[in-house]
């Protein structure tokens, strides 16, 4: 067994590079550390040099943007833990020897053969600078390869394996698991081969030596290597939350999902009636979240247990929230989360949010109202606008649960209607978003169209002027609050299309609840 004192001596002469490389540091604050050596290394004494012979390395001949995003890239996959990633050789050399490994990026590769890198298995404890190596020729030259091949070499020496691929039978079918889906949300582990995948990150699966050989990464990361993860920045106490407050109507705030537990509250005050926009975005580099190693879920919430809504969209990695609300204080419910491919196990990483606020009425204008039907499967949607201004752009927006929409169709400035065809027995829900020329933008009403067999009692529009008209499949028992949890109506509602009068309420937002003794059911509306 290798000990901590056989190779005390090791890295002695840094080669001259191409040009200095800008000092990053990911946690500075930290004690341990992950050195990214990108000028170059003149390697001796160490377990390497068994024979004898050092290993000059080159520099890794990249570009300056090219090394800043390596090290984005590495510092987000261990964003979690309470250790430094830094290109600073300085923050390695006032490491603990026992706490630190160099990671050399050169194009010196034919002293090892055909890899991506090599490292040595638990030698970031070792004390004696044994270095790993990724080798960036022979990966291109690409940051995104050179990243992944640097966080599996890191993985390496804090004790990682293999992660494999098995199928059904538990039959090996590779030493590394490449992974399953595409676009934003394709996932695949790390310690696998993460080169071909977008979202990738520490996984607890099988390794190479049994399919029933579980390697759980993030517990060996913080359970042998003298750090754990970082400490919590937000906590998940309502009665204590992070406070954010508008300035020009907008607020901005930066945080870290550390562990699969961890949860974010953020108390935002609304101050008057209004359109509540929040962008919540994982850290990333580029298109398609590059880089996030987080699937955000944001719920918005009125207090301790009312949830108003869960924003979290299954084909990218970002959030948001676009609606109208009341005055008063709404919590921002902030987690981690899977999605179609992988689970939550190591959604973590840092986000950024960004919440804009705009008063007044929801539409600033005469009229703005959607209207849809159902035609063998086709939707045929009409809207009417009526206002001063003239209108520069139509965007019409599909959802399939009313609260996360995309983008349809845009149809031409001067268009009212629209055909989408859904398909027989899809449900979706609608919304218009419309741009004037004075470059305010405003939504129309959400409809919902489906196959006209109401499952659940629904509204027919969720914008109200007068009467709120609701188709129910049956008898159901209804009550209407406002979101500071008052009860402002109540009654019984028939088998088909009931109206309810709401002369006697204030515009706002208000939810409907729904009960019988079977189920419970609400939605949100507004009243103008």
């Amino acid at each position: 067994m290798k000990t901590l004192t056989s190779f005390f001596l090791s890295v002695l002469i840094c080669m001259t590079a191409f040009g200095q490389v800008t000092a990053y540091n990911s946690n500075p604050s930290s004690v341990a550390t992950i050195y990214l050596d990108f000028d170059g290394q003149y390697v001796q004494g160490t377990s390497w040099n068994m024979g004898g012979s050092a290993i000059n390395c080159a520099p890794a001949g990249i570009n300056a943007s090219q090394i800043k995003e390596v090290f984005q890239r590495v510092s987000e996959d261990y964003r979690p833990f309470d250790i430094n990633v830094t290109t600073d050789s300085t923050k390695y050399w006032a490491a603990p020897i026992d706490r630190r490994i160099r990671i050399i990026l050169t194009t010196t590769s034919d002293w090892y053969g055909n890899a991506g890198g090599v490292s040595y298995m638990g030698s970031f404890t070792w004390g004696d600078n044994t270095p790993g190596f990724v080798f960036t020729a022979l990966l291109n030259y690409v940051p995104k390869y050179i990243a992944e091949a640097a966080s599996h070499e890191v993985g390496h020496t804090l004790g990682l394996k293999h992660q494999a691929a098995y199928d059904n039978n538990c039959n090996k079918l590779s030493e590394y698991n490449t992974g399953i889906g595409s676009g934003e949300i394709g996932w695949a582990p790390i310690m696998g081969s993460a080169y071909y995948k977008n979202f990738t990150l520490w996984n607890n699966g099988a390794n190479p030596y049994g399919c029933t050989n579980y390697q759980n990464d993030l517990e060996i990361i913080t359970g042998y290597n003298g750090f754990t993860y970082r400490a919590d920045d937000y906590t998940a106490d309502f009665k204590k939350p992070t406070k954010v407050s508008f300035t020009n109507d907008k607020f901005s705030l930066s945080g870290i999902i550390e562990k699969s537990t961890d949860v974010d509250v953020v108390s935002v005050t609304i101050p008057s009636f209004g359109r509540f926009k929040l962008d919540a975005e994982p850290y990333n580099i580029g298109d398609g979240y590059s880089g996030a190693n987080l699937d955000l879920e944001v719920d918005l919430m009125s207090n301790a247990t009312t949830v108003l809504g869960t924003y979290n969209p299954a084909t990218t990695l970002k959030s948001g929230i676009d609606t109208m609300l009341n005055a008063g204080t709404y919590y921002l419910r902030l987690q981690g989360k899977g999605n179609s491919f992988t689970s939550a196990y190591a959604s973590l990483g840092s986000y950024n949010l960004l919440g804009q606020f705009g008063a007044g009425i929801i539409l600033p204008l005469h009229k703005l109202e959607l209207h849809g039907v159902v035609e063998k499967g086709l939707h045929k949607l009409d809207w009417e606008i009526e206002a001063e201004e003239t209108v520069v752009k139509q965007t019409l927006e599909v959802s399939t649960n009313g609260q996360n929409f995309q983008v349809a169709a845009q149809p031409g400035s001067t268009e009212r209607t629209y055909n989408y065809f859904a398909g027989t027995g899809a449900n979706l829900y609608y919304r218009l978003n419309v741009e004037f020329d004075n470059g305010r933008q405003y939504y129309s009403n959400i409809v919902s169209l489906g196959d006209n067999k109401a499952q659940k009692p629904s509204l027919v529009s969720n914008l109200v002027r007068g009467n709120l008209t609701i188709n129910s499949p049956g008898l159901y028992n209804y009550s209407i609050i406002d979101l500071n949890g008052r009860l402002v109506l109540k009654g019984s509602l028939s088998q088909g299309i009931n109206t309810i009068s709401t002369s006697t309420m204030n515009p706002g937002m208000f939810i409907i609840q729904y009960l019988n003794d079977n189920s419970r059911f609400a939605e949100k509306f507004i009243r103008q």
